[in-house]
């Protein structure tokens, strides 16, 4: 994780950098004609970025970080010259019909699953590589097994299917979503007129807080309570005491990074004693977690004239995340939004007592 650097006594928050889309140590960085053209028109806007921040100190380092991994993976991109491929053979750069879909195979830079383009390294690309159209073959993946029929290879063309939710998306790319180090840049915002879930990058899912829809502005639950994920949103990095250390957008938090990052949860309690509800929200970028609750409380759950109580603290860490959580408590007879009962809902709350 990249930083730009402070000077002593600068008190402004510098965004945290988030790093380039994984490739693993080793591998060449394959890039399309394409994907290369991308990279450096890239780094002209960072470049302009740069020159308009003039002695904005804490934005000028901010930006220099980015280019110099962005310049990184621009010397180390090894351009494949597709006329040499065997055009029947499924390769780099190389667009496959497969199961009534179309993918085509590229860099980690350009890959955007939900728009049909699959990093070489992912699981899918490496399994069809070297296949040819007719070939039958199963892929495994942690949501289920797939038999992928190649039907089509072509280095021209071909209209890419599109993925807009984890439930139009079949196995094989689930797989891609699933893997820890595949992950994929997002520094640019949707327009307001078009939907969110049609430009964000195969960021990786939160399989502890979303399990039906991916980056979509909720998660759609079957229940009351719909848990927000807001993908473009920046979220506070903190250490372990809780002090603000610097910020990152909520895909960066949640793709195995292990940025702590602050998170409420309530437990709503009857008279009786009885806990009747649990919620979670992220803690907002300069809000302390009393006042994240207390507004989503009301705003939520309509209680605004109960205040929470703090019970304790601890630090919850998955495989994508690690978070620092405050547990509160209040007391409600009021009928309020049911929450989720899924086995991977509740184990979220499991060390909060």
């Amino acid at each position: 994780m990249s930083r730009g650097f402070i000077k002593e006594g600068d008190q402004e928050e510098i965004p945290m950098v988030p790093p380039r889309a994984y490739l693993p140590e080793g591998t060449p960085n394959y890039v399309t004609k394409e994907g290369l053209a991308a990279l450096n028109e890239e780094l002209k806007s960072l470049e302009a970025e740069h020159a308009k921040a003039g002695e904005n100190y804490i934005m000028s380092n901010f930006i220099e970080a980015k280019m110099k991994l962005l310049i990184s993976r621009i010397n180390s991109a090894v351009e494949i010259d597709l006329s040499k491929a065997s055009k029947d053979t499924v390769s780099f750069g190389a667009w496959v019909r497969y199961n009534g879909r179309v993918v085509r195979i590229v860099g980690v830079d350009e890959a955007d699953i939900n728009q049909g383009l699959i990093s070489f390294t992912s699981p899918l690309a490496r399994s069809l590589t070297g296949k040819k159209a007719g070939e039958i073959f199963e892929l495994k993946g942690p949501r289920g097994t797939e038999k992928i029929t190649v039907e089509e290879v072509s280095f021209e063309p071909l209209e890419l299917t599109q993925m807009m939710s984890e439930k139009q998306t079949p196995p094989s790319l689930r797989a891609e979503r699933s893997n820890p180090h595949v992950r994929e840049q997002v520094d640019f915002l949707p327009s307001v007129e078009e939907p969110l879930d049609c430009f964000v990058a195969n960021a990786p899912r939160n399989d502890e807080h979303d399990d039906e829809t991916v980056l979509s502005s909720k998660v759609e639950e079957p229940h009351g309570f719909v848990p927000e994920v807001n993908p473009m949103e920046f979220l506070p990095i903190v250490n372990e005491r809780g002090n603000i250390m610097g910020r990152a957008l909520y895909v960066e938090l949640h793709n195995g990074n292990k940025m702590l990052h602050p998170v409420a949860h309530l437990h709503v309690i009857n008279s009786k004693g009885e806990t009747t509800r649990r919620y979670w929200w992220h803690v907002a970028f300069g809000d302390t977690p009393e006042k994240t609750l207390q507004r989503k409380m009301a705003e939520v759950l309509g209680l605004s004239s109960v205040k929470p109580k703090l019970k304790r603290s601890y630090i919850r860490e998955s495989k994508t995340e690690k978070e620092l959580v405050y547990v509160f408590t209040v007391v409600s007879e009021k009928n309020l939004p049911e929450t989720p009962d899924r086995k991977d809902y509740l184990e979220l709350f499991a060390k909060d007592n």
